[in-house]
């Protein structure tokens, strides 16, 4: 069940990669991302409300919001959302000046880190049709590097790059943590609480940073994809701390399986956005096809 999630999950993220890249299009990165938090919370904060005051209304149902003990369950949600953001803000700058079908991929591999770390820490142990998959994935990055360079984009020197690849490892971080607190915590506490601190932290960060500089950065537009990054990303994380909150799930495989997000963006990015070299491009794509596959079997 929890796997079937999980790709449930990377078919949602996927999407939500899209809306976003639709949405930084010559456009303020900041105020998108504040946007998303704002609009993240918005989701949440009914449930919460309904669930404190009228708690018969979701008892019972998924989306009940359980009652928290207060500052040390909370910190513990703070760090997760911190972590979160982050990664958000190096991700979102790498997304908008690289194309998607570079980014996808790049952070298809994300999970390889984030095995490495459910090894060591969990104790989490891979078969070997896991390890093949994974083994693909590492595979297809360093192909990645060769289709970018027929771009003008050198991994080695290019910051955008290294946006990306440091907004991975965060990522993989937080992947890691989640595991750790979905073992502690409800799922529906982790996840409606961690937007709202988002919402407070990204607001501080429009207010102090962003908006006195406003008028000598790239200037903020509206955009309606922004209401869809908020709801596709919502759904996503639903699905995945639902799936985590699961007791024989492995956050090694549900992480490399949400990466499966690449196929939806690596096909929005051919139609929509026209991208280049798409031929080099589609076997790095195979490549991680192919690893979720032997993923998928491993797991069964």
């Amino acid at each position: 069940m929890w796997l079937l999630l999980a790709f449930c999950s990377a078919a949602l993220l996927g999407f939500y990669d899209v809306f976003k890249k639709k949405s930084l299009a010559n456009n303020a990165v900041l105020p998108v991302l504040g946007l998303n938090t704002l609009f993240s919370s918005l989701i949440f904060l009914p449930l919460i409300l309904l669930s404190h005051y009228q708690p018969h209304t979701l008892e019972g149902t998924l989306f009940f919001v359980p009652e928290t003990t207060g500052w040390e369950v909370h910190q513990f949600i703070l760090l997760k959302s911190l972590i979160v953001l982050s990664s958000w803000v190096l991700g979102y700058f790498g997304m908008k000046h690289l194309p998607l079908t570079i980014v996808g991929p790049i952070n298809a591999t994300r999970p390889v880190m984030t095995l490495v770390g459910a090894l060591l820490i969990f104790g989490e142990r891979l078969n070997v049709y896991q390890w093949v998959g994974v083994l693909l994935a590492i595979l297809s990055f360093f192909l990645l590097s060769r289709s970018g360079k027929k771009e003008g984009i050198d991994f080695k020197h290019n910051r955008w790059i290294w946006c990306i690849v440091l907004a991975a490892v965060l990522g993989s971080v937080s992947g890691l943590y989640d595991k750790y607190l979905l073992s502690r915590f409800n799922n529906m506490v982790v996840q409606s609480w961690y937007n709202i601190y988002q919402l407070f932290i990204m607001g501080s960060v429009l207010m102090f940073l962003w908006w006195p500089k406003r008028k000598t950065t790239t200037p903020f537009h509206w955009s309606w994809c922004i209401i869809f990054i908020s709801i596709f990303l919502s759904a996503a994380d639903f699905v995945y701390f639902y799936a985590l909150g699961m007791e024989d799930s492995m956050i090694s495989i549900v992480s490399m399986v949400r990466r499966g997000s690449v196929i939806v963006s690596f096909l929005f990015g051919a139609m929509i956005f026209r991208e280049k070299n798409l031929k080099s491009k589609a076997i790095d794509l195979i490549l991680v096809l192919i690893g979720m596959i032997f993923l998928y079997f491993g797991s069964k």
